[in-house]
């Protein structure tokens, strides 16, 4: 996936690709799990992030506990329904992310932010090990004023460990849930259809 990444700058709106009105076609159930891939989810929770590589990221989420339904996509860009290719050419301004459905009666939100922050390097900017480029760059977005207090403060407590050990300053985006664009089928829970692809996951060892 690396190979794509080369743009290290986001692009304004009006330099970004024009897009598409049509949504991206998907499968309905997650192939993993069975449930559905976009819902509904009555009583479930939901996080939306961003970590580098989404298919390595997306397997850490779908095998942790109480996690209901997974999905990839593409956030924080200016370009309605983007391709694949399109966000890896830097044009788009998107970042590739995971959309993690969860059961509270099983898990929460701490829980998964935990995960988010311990199995990446939010330090790097623009890059998540050697991925370059503006589609891998780290994000976390909340989608109410309870998701955000915890956020901020995750950010705060993780940059403290993070200091501790001898890192630097994270880089993630942490802002409001932007509109998320499906990515195309074959993304879709790709480690489990190619069990031997490429995942590019990492962390910093910091928990």
């Amino acid at each position: 996936m690396g190979l794509f990444g080369t743009k290290m700058e986001l692009p304004s709106a009006s330099a970004a690709l024009p897009g598409r009105s049509e949504r991206m076609p998907i499968a309905e159930r997650h192939f993993v799990t069975g449930e559905p891939l976009d819902g509904p989810f009555e009583g479930m929770e939901r996080i939306l992030v961003a970590m580098g590589c989404f298919w390595g990221a997306e397997r850490k989420f779908w095998e942790a506990p109480g996690v209901v339904s997974t999905s990839v996509g593409y956030v924080a860009g200016h370009t309605p329904n983007p391709t694949y290719p399109e966000v890896c050419s830097g044009q788009t301004g998107h970042t590739e992310a995971v959309r993690v459905i969860f059961d509270p009666n099983r898990t929460n939100y701490d829980a998964m932010l935990r995960m988010f922050w311990e199995n990446h390097d939010p330090t790097q900017g623009m890059r998540q090990g050697n991925d370059r480029g503006t589609q891998y760059r780290s994000g976390l977005y909340y989608y109410d004023d309870a998701q955000k207090a915890q956020a901020l403060q995750s950010g705060e407590d993780f940059q403290k460990k993070l200091e501790a050990a001898g890192f630097g300053t994270i880089t993630t985006e942490i802002l409001i849930a932007p509109d998320y664009y499906f990515a195309e089928d074959e993304h879709q829970q790709y480690l489990a259809k190619n069990p031997h692809g490429y995942c590019g996951m990492g962390g910093t060892g910091v928990v």
